[in-house]
């Protein structure tokens, strides 16, 4: 499974980077507008120099017109750049088109299976569930990762499986066992991915064993 980080933060994307453990990234409108003083395209061009990977770059127009327009500009800054579209008809109409162009297109804001189907039949690259926020409102997100992964193995569709809104290492561990082609989380949960007590606690031991063998010579 790949690892996307969930950010516009530079500085997160270089770190992340440096460790060898991303394959790309998402951003999105919000994550945008937590950064300050920055110009979108170099900022984009950065993101994309630093993770040699999928940058998937939101449009924010409604209309069809106005997301090929997005689109088509956004392709321009890095060979990298998937452009991500909402899951709208417009979306889906867009979508379509950018496909048969050859734009790769993450297309977000799934919330169901019915969904993520139209999203495969309209060319997308990337279909992106959001299972935090269903979640949040009772519902189970990663049943509905579940049946995305069924339905799209049944017919074999290209379309990868791209899990977002992941609040926890649990949604991390659980998308990985139900088969999904990726995984985008925030910087705090990429980290968490790593920690364990045991281990914290089994490497004190060990040196504290090291440390007891020096002071015996």
């Amino acid at each position: 499974m790949k690892f996307f980080l969930d950010t516009a933060n530079l500085g997160e994307i270089r770190e992340a980077a440096k460790l060898g453990l991303i394959d790309g990234v998402t951003t999105n409108p919000s994550l945008v507008a937590k950064e300050t003083n920055i110009i979108w395209q170099e900022h984009v061009a950065a993101i994309c120099d630093a993770v040699r990977g999928p940058v998937s770059v939101e449009v924010t127009s409604l209309d069809t017109e106005g997301m090929l327009r997005e689109a088509r500009e956004s392709v321009k800054i890095s060979p990298y750049v998937v452009v991500k579209c909402p899951l709208t008809m417009d979306g889906l109409r867009a979508t379509r088109t950018l496909a048969d162009e050859g734009t790769k297109v993450n297309v977000t804001l799934c919330f169901s299976a019915a969904q993520a189907i139209l999203a495969a039949k309209a060319g997308a690259a990337y279909i992106s569930p959001f299972v935090g926020r269903l979640d949040d409102v009772g519902q189970d997100g990663m049943q509905l990762i579940s049946e995305i992964v069924e339905i799209y193995r049944n017919y074999e569709w290209k379309t990868e499986v791209l899990v977002a809104s992941v609040r926890h290492t649990m949604h991390v561990i659980e998308a990985a066992r139900l088969g999904a082609d990726v995984a985008t989380m925030p910087s705090k949960v990429l980290m968490q991915l790593v920690q364990h007590p045991l281990t914290d606690r089994g490497l004190e031991q060990f040196l504290a064993d090291w440390r007891k063998r020096e002071n015996q010579k």
